[in-house]
């Protein structure tokens, strides 16, 4: 047998970091029913990324695969998710990211269809907003894109890499769907995944607080 085009020792590492991370974010409810997916760069042209339809509660290391940059499977016959093409877009585009999460807590899902007729989140004057890399002051403005859900993900894709081409932004929602956000490695992008969490849960919390409040049109 021929020895794999990517370094073991490195898949493993990278396999034992998706588990623990993936495990904890479980625990907070954000992957329900098998939904959600994880993945994080081998090297230049590989990535490892969690297996279709598994509890990521319960990864073992049978459970994360390789995947090229084109999102085919290197090396298996296994099936990653659906949507693996919106991780490798990531990778592709930018060789410093390092890690991409994706999930399904119950505050992004509700977020996600609450804006998404305008088609962002507006965020402005948290001091969190300085956990995203490049920002170091509370005193700026972030739109998080509102994408519509679909079963075409190279149509998500191109809307995606166009979006890109406007705007630095380290994460987006998919209405009716979950979040993805990311980072040059597994901490920054737990960093921001979590930052997003806590600001969304804010401006739904603003909205029960202020019932009568107008969500911005544009």
């Amino acid at each position: 047998m021929s020895a794999p085009p990517y370094d073991p020792n490195r898949l493993a590492h990278c396999a034992g970091e998706i588990i623990v991370n993936t495990r904890e974010l479980a625990e907070r409810g954000w992957t329900p029913a098998t939904s959600s997916n994880f993945s994080t760069r081998i090297d230049a042209g590989h990535v490892a990324i969690t297996v279709s339809g598994r509890d990521k509660g319960k990864l073992t290391e049978g459970d994360i695969m390789v995947v090229d940059l084109e999102g085919a499977p290197v090396g298996t016959d296994q099936k990653s998710s659906a949507e693996t093409l919106l991780h490798t877009q990531l990778y592709k585009r930018y060789p410093d990211i390092g890690c991409v999460l994706h999930t399904h807590s119950l505050v992004q899902t509700v977020a996600s269809r609450l804006f998404a007729g305008m088609g962002h989140v507006h965020l402005e004057g948290y001091e969190l907003l300085k956990a995203f890399v490049g920002t170091t002051t509370h005193d700026v403005e972030l739109d998080v894109p509102v994408f519509a859900n679909t079963q075409d993900m190279r149509t998500l894709a191109a809307q995606v890499d166009a979006l890109l081409d406007r705007q630095p932004m380290w994460g987006y929602l998919i209405d009716g769907h979950g979040l993805y956000a990311w980072g040059a490695d597994m901490a920054q992008a737990r960093r921001h995944l979590e930052a997003f969490e806590f600001l969304l849960a804010c401006e739904l919390e603003l909205r029960k607080l202020i019932p009568h409040a107008k969500l911005p049109q544009n």
